[in-house]
């Protein structure tokens, strides 16, 4: 009789180990600790941005957010303008989004991959507001590049319907703040 009841303890005992197991897998799961969703990784941080000639042209600040599934930016420029994105992972579509929004109305909406270690994210068509433009469609795209000083380059580029280069809008490059 003591030998059956100590199986049966025994038993109960493997059980709720188990039960333990798998609620700490549960408490230690990360959905979006995916390599994917690391991929933007190089641009967290807190940075001052400067442009090509060494001139800050503002501040920008971006963090991990949501268990690690969206980054976001809330950038300061230089002369007092102010914009805050949201970067996230798509999982379900295999890109990277971003949705930007600055405090004079711009709204920006990206998709991309990351591309030979560059991250590059384009919106859609966009038809021109000016009249009797030779351009009558384009689009933006923004690339992060990390460089090996540990900076990070920030190219905003408009492009024609058959992608021909237009224009470039910004090239900052952000070094980390000192703490």
């Amino acid at each position: 009789m003591m030998h059956r009841t100590y199986k049966i303890k025994l038993l109960l005992f493997l059980v709720f180990l188990s039960f333990i197991r798998i609620s700490a897998k549960g408490q230690t799961d990360c959905s979006c600790c995916t390599e994917a969703h690391k991929q933007f990784d190089f641009w967290v941080g807190e940075w001052i941005v400067k442009d090509t000639l060494g001139n800050i042209v503002g501040e920008n600040k971006i963090t991990k957010i949501e268990k690690n599934c969206a980054l976001l930016e809330q950038w300061t420029g230089a002369k007092g303008g102010t914009g805050t994105s949201l970067n996230y992972y798509d999982k379900n579509h295999f890109n990277w989004n971003q949705v930007w929004v600055d405090a004079s109305g711009n709204i920006l909406r990206l998709k991309g991959h990351l591309i030979d270690g560059k991250m590059v994210l384009k919106d859609e068509l966009r038809k021109s507001k000016k009249k009797g433009k030779k351009i009558k469609w384009y689009y933006n795209q923004i690339s992060w590049t990390p460089n090996k000083d540990g900076s990070v380059s920030q190219l905003w580029e408009v492009y024609s319907k058959k992608g021909k280069l237009l224009k470039t809008l910004f090239l900052g490059i952000y070094h980390k703040k000192k703490k």
